[in-house]
């Protein structure tokens, strides 16, 4: 498991990361966090480093590689499905067990984020659609990304997010719709204590060149950012996605209560 912090500039907002708090002074208190992923070398990059400097143990789990899926959530923070090459529409045993596991989550309504991959088994598992794009369009790299009302109205978004995906979901009937792209209309979507996005907010530099020196094929693709420009554009939009990641993680962990205060004034 990868463990550096990476040392990027940080604006006035990053300079939040990690609540102030010092890791080695974490709270036993506080239940670890389950972050599924799909490959044997699998990050949980930048979502991972601010679980460990928020006093959160991280529990990572390979469920394609046999690792069991709890039957509760009674013992953990919240669950993180992150992404992978896979298709949520895969017929693969450990995709089919990864999208009905997501019920555990919904049911006790406790903390879910989906990315990428993750966010595409959420919106199926809700009753909604992944598919290519029309046109044959993909997003890698960095790309402008627009939140609704809905969106701005949870919190700042960056301007621009990492992108890494072939396939784009559909926000289901019973999701909220947050954010959108000029390519995949559907950027990020929240039903309840759970949370879709389609791009990568936990993306490092370290994780960035892995992905874009062994699957450098996907940046010649139609609407791909060349492989170039993507530490460029790491260095000048990372620290703002960063930053965000912070504000968004720090509202996710207490999410049950917020849906509980949403639906008592509803």
């Amino acid at each position: 498991m990868h463990k550096r912090l990476d040392n990027i500039p940080q604006d006035a907002r990053a300079t939040a990361w990690g609540g102030g708090e010092n890791p080695t002074d974490a709270d036993v208190s506080r239940l670890p966090v389950l972050l599924i992923v799909h490959q044997e070398q699998s990050s949980p990059g930048q979502v991972g480093n601010w679980f460990r400097a928020n006093g959160y143990p991280l529990d990572i789990r390979r469920p394609r590689f046999g690792d069991p899926l709890p039957e509760t959530l009674d013992g953990h923070t919240g669950a993180v499905i992150f992404g992978g090459p896979q298709s949520a529409n895969d017929t693969d045993d450990f995709i089919r067990r990864e999208v009905d596991w997501i019920g555990v989550a919904l049911n006790e309504k406790r903390p879910f984020l989906g990315i990428c991959l993750g966010a595409q088994m959420l919106a199926v598992h809700l009753g909604g659609k992944v598919a290519s794009h029309p046109e044959g369009y993909v997003e890698v790299g960095y790309y402008p990304i627009a939140p609704t009302l809905e969106g701005q109205a949870l919190m700042e978004w960056p301007d621009h997010v990492y992108q890494w995906h072939r396939e784009g979901f559909c926000t289901p009937e019973t999701g909220t719709r947050l954010a959108g792209s000029e390519l995949f209309n559907d950027q990020a979507f929240r039903c309840g204590t759970a949370f879709g996005l389609q791009f990568h907010p936990e993306i490092t530099h370290w994780v960035m060149n892995r992905w874009v020196t062994r699957s450098s094929y996907r940046c010649v693709m139609p609407g791909a950012r060349p492989a170039q420009t993507h530490k460029a554009n790491h260095m000048l939009h990372g620290p703002r996605q960063r930053a965000w990641l912070d504000q968004f993680l720090t509202s996710w962990v207490a999410t049950p209560a917020d849906a509980q205060a949403m639906q008592a004034a509803g």
